[in-house]
């Protein structure tokens, strides 16, 4: 037979006080003695007493609830950012309501609507990426709003992203640590700030080593085909390279076919790096590819914690990016890296 709740009633009983001054005692607030304030939260830890929900927000005008907004849930790159959002928050004592816009602004709107009339007490948006651009909602909401992997039009707001100049940093110098110096780059297009970044980030690395890149970078897009087809156009140029750091993994891939196609060796003759750790995404264990993970979990906890943080009043607005990391794998190290992929 299961057994009832623990109410406030019966922490107060147990703790020889009254009811008031053990709501008191467990809220902080009130003129109770310490030796009180301390016997009450060990009894109520003790009975493993959980306040009332619903009856809490009633007396302070909280809903205890954060709103979640993401533009397309299950996409590759927002799914970890939900994660991360939702496991941050589970740690606290507020719930979390997640909705789905599916990219329609009709949804998107009636979804903002639902929040509002729940009142929550603060609303995390997670976005596509730094190169989709969000409308701003913070005017629509008197509690904190934060996005997380989105750019709002608002350059206000708050705002989690990946650190793209540091993943072409991390990339860079990793491939220099191996001894690579005449390094390539192929990438998606440059009109998207994550390629730029990542360029940039590169860059600094090269030169801070007095080292120059192999070519200039060659855009096209984030697909397999194009690490191909760029890989043919670097082969076809006559150009020495020893190392190319692609834009993604799925660019990497389709350099790392073609190159093995033409006779090169992974990584003795050229050695290989991409971006987004899509093994930790799509829970594969192949550990062939050295990649930068972006630590898209990161991104959603960092919001989560930053709206928990402004709910209480310690945080302050403004930009933060959420620093990547290096995943070795065989295409930069060869053989010394195992088949089971790193713990999370």
């Amino acid at each position: 037979m299961r057994r009832p709740a623990v109410t406030l009633h019966d922490v107060a009983r147990a703790s020889g006080v009254s009811i008031s001054t053990a709501s008191n005692a467990l809220a902080g607030r009130g003129r109770v003695a310490p030796e009180t304030r301390d016997r009450v939260v060990a009894t109520a830890e003790r009975l493993e007493f959980r306040p009332n929900a619903l009856a809490r927000s009633f007396v302070t005008g909280r809903s205890y609830t954060v709103g979640i907004l993401a533009e397309h849930a299950p996409g590759t790159f927002s799914m970890p950012v939900l994660i991360g959002a939702n496991s941050a928050l589970s740690l606290s004592d507020l719930a979390s309501l997640t909705y789905d816009a599916q990219n329609d602004p009709t949804l998107r709107r009636e979804y903002l609507l639902r929040m509002r009339t729940r009142r929550v007490d603060g609303v995390i948006v997670v976005g596509q990426g730094p190169d989709v651009v969000y409308p701003s909602i913070s005017h629509s909401f008197p509690v904190p709003v934060v996005y997380a992997y989105a750019h709002s039009e608002d350059p206000r707001d708050t705002s989690y992203q990946p650190d793209n100049v540091m993943a072409g940093r991390l990339a860079t110098e990793h491939l220099i640590a191996t001894g690579r110096t005449r390094i390539a780059h192929i990438t998606a297009g440059s009109t998207l700030s994550a390629v730029r970044d990542r360029v940039s980030g590169m860059s600094a690395a090269l030169a801070e080593s007095d080292l120059t890149p192999a070519g200039a970078p060659l855009h096209g897009t984030w697909r397999r085909a194009w690490g191909a087809e760029a890989a043919d156009r670097l082969l076809a140029s006559g150009i020495e390279f020893d190392a190319v750091f692609a834009g993604n993994d799925d660019i990497a891939h389709g350099v790392r076919a073609r190159l093995e196609a033409s006779g090169r060796r992974i990584p003795d003759d050229v050695a290989l790096v991409g971006v987004d750790n899509f093994n930790r995404l799509t829970r594969m264990e192949d550990r062939s590819l050295t990649t930068i993970d972006l630590n898209l979990p990161q991104v959603g906890a960092a919001a989560a914690e930053h709206v928990l943080a402004a709910i209480a009043g310690t945080a302050e607005s403004g930009s933060f990016s959420v620093p990547p990391t290096v995943v070795p794998g065989r295409s930069t190290l060869g053989d010394i890296v195992p088949d089971d992929p790193p713990n999370d």
